[in-house]
């Protein structure tokens, strides 16, 4: 007999996978998780040495809705025997290739996730009020049944359209990890971005420019090499009751608000300027000339491969100047975008999409639908402009996750809180139940 899940889960970064193990003892919910590659991997082309997670450590999988889980982060530490070392460390932010581990050593304990399947089509069928999930394995056809579907997809790397002409020596910061040692015997770097990977790569390229005597450039179209506000008020922004909040206003208020909110989670960890700041001090000690340039303000417009060396075509917006640099190599840390709910065809014309394309998701993260079903489909990290800047945070996943629960559940499984910081967003903040009625 064919098993019906109450939910899979397509995709398998931390979101699900903190679902996942959320849900791992949770005997009224059947669930599966499916994931196209072969093992947990989080950004692995960015995970490199030095670099922390820019949220605390309890912005694990699971801590931030049941502290009692045998899944959290220092519950890995005690099972690895690394307790006392992060003890001694007094450290929140934990390296980024430790939280990888943390990962994966989670995904190894639980049974409901299952890699090497690559969903390829998930669709409604109206005779046994299930969905349909089609995916391959082994390059064999198989279908899953389930009453409610969670999209997690993750993200997928931006390349601006001045990488339209592309080659191999034109990367997204994404692959950077990957590409990172055939690059160092070039005479010429460029990083493009602003946010918190360009910096990284660009500290990372830095501080082995004293080995490799390459010229690095630092091109950016923001206003400056900016932080990001990490303020105790400014972070409960990343919180229930500012996502609560936000949902109810309106959607052209909704879209304002997000484009002034980019310092809040777009900008620098002060931590990554202080390090770049001390190896430009240091390097430059005697006067010393820095084969370095970081210029602001400054967008890229194209990009030419002219006798194997790329050209860049550069305008300085605020000089309303133009300028060409050239470079062996381009990495573009040109962030991410979310992939294209539309790409399974069974379900394209079930979803409502705003005038913008994006999903409308309702207030418990569940997709508007065209027509009333007992079927509903989730998304994770998918639904900024719905619920707000947390909606990529770490912090909140398990938030999320215990919302979605409990609507798969039909009962609070998890508690959830409704005043969780010292501020009030609006004049009227009511708590919302934890399951919908």
């Amino acid at each position: 007999m064919t098993q019906t899940y109450d939910v899979v889960g397509i995709g398998l970064g931390p979101f699900n996978l903190g679902m996942a193990a959320l849900l791992e003892d949770v005997d009224e919910v059947d669930a599966l998780f499916l994931e196209r590659k072969p093992s947990f991997q989080w950004h692995p082309g960015l995970l490199l040495e030095g670099t922390t997670l820019q949220v605390p450590f309890l912005a694990d999988l699971v801590t931030m809705a049941n502290p009692k889980s045998r899944f959290s982060f220092l519950e890995y530490l005690h099972d690895i025997g690394r307790l006392y070392q992060f003890y001694f460390l007094e450290s929140f932010h934990i390296p980024r290739r430790e939280y990888n581990d943390y990962c994966q050593w989670v995904a190894r304990q639980l049974k409901s996730c299952s890699f090497n399947r690559t969903v390829t089509d998930v669709y409604w069928d109206e005779v046994s009020n299930q969905y349909v999930i089609k995916a391959f394995y082994d390059d064999t056809i198989t279908y899953y049944y389930a009453r409610h579907v969670v999209f997690g997809m993750g993200t997928q790397p931006t390349m601006p359209e001045w990488t339209a002409t592309s080659t191999n020596e034109v990367l997204h910061s994404a692959e950077y990890a990957y590409k990172k040692n055939d690059m160092l015997n070039a005479s010429s770097i460029t990083i493009v971005g602003s946010g918190q990977s360009a910096a990284e790569v660009f500290l990372d390229l830095l501080q082995e420019q004293s080995n490799y005597p390459y010229r690095l450039n630092w091109y950016t179209r923001s206003k400056g090499f900016f932080p990001m506000e990490y303020s105790k008020l400014g972070l409960e922004h990343f919180s229930p009751d500012y996502t609560s909040y936000f949902y109810q206003l309106p959607q052209s208020t909704k879209d304002d608000l997000l484009a002034q909110q980019d310092l809040l989670y777009k900008g620098i960890s002060a931590d990554t300027i202080a390090d770049i700041y001390q190896v430009l001090y240091e390097r430059s000690i005697g006067n010393a000339e820095l084969d370095v340039q970081m210029l602001s303000k400054t967008s890229v417009k194209d990009i030419h491969l002219q006798n194997g060396h790329l050209t860049l075509e550069c305008y300085q917006w605020e000089q309303e100047r133009t300028f060409t640099a050239d470079s062996d190599y381009v990495v573009a840390a040109t962030g991410y975008e979310n992939p294209y709910l539309g790409a399974f065809k069974g379900v394209e014309k079930d979803l409502q999409f705003d005038p913008f394309g994006r999903p409308v998701v309702n207030e418990y993260y569940d997709i508007a639908l065209t027509s009333e079903r007992s079927g509903k489909l989730y998304i994770q990290n998918g639904e900024m402009h719905t619920h707000g800047v947390g909606a990529p945070d770490l912090g909140l996943g398990a938030y999320r996750n215990a919302t979605i629960i409990n609507q798969i559940a039909g009962k609070v499984v998890y508690t959830i809180r409704s005043k969780n910081i010292f501020q009030d967003f609006g004049v009227d903040a009511t708590p919302k139940p934890s399951v919908q009625v």
